[in-house]
């Protein structure tokens, strides 16, 4: 089982930008799909958004559609999320999912295969 450990996250004010990383280990990261997800307090895990595992195809929740970007790096077992026009309702902590099944806004979160530990992302408005 892959191990993931996501990085990058902190406070921004509205509007601003953060990069999200996710680093893989113990795996061959390029059989897995990945996918962010993020958790807000009192909330349910979300999905926000989910690549191939060659990255051509990407997937993301209206909400964060035009605003986010996956993205990864398979040589560097390496998946990123760049956020920009952040605002407040995308306060969360943010985790990194593996999986060898594509993810989407259907995936339910207790069926996913890996977790990170998850790096949380404050919007100040």
């Amino acid at each position: 089982q892959v191990q993931l450990v996501e990085s990058g996250g902190g406070l921004v004010q509205a509007g601003g930008s953060l990069r999200l990383s996710c680093k893989a280990s113990g795996g061959t990261f390029s059989v897995y799909y990945m996918a962010w997800f993020r958790q807000a307090p009192g909330k349910e895990r979300e999905f926000v958004a989910s690549i191939s595992r060659g990255g051509v195809n990407t997937y993301y929740a209206d909400s964060v559609k035009g605003r986010f970007t996956i993205s990864r790096d398979n040589a560097k077992n390496m998946m990123y999320l760049q956020m920009s026009n952040l605002k407040p309702e995308d306060t969360a902590v943010y985790y990194c999912a593996a999986d060898r099944i594509v993810m989407t806004v259907v995936t339910v979160p207790t069926h996913v295969d890996s977790w990170g530990q998850g790096t949380q992302v404050t919007v100040a408005s």
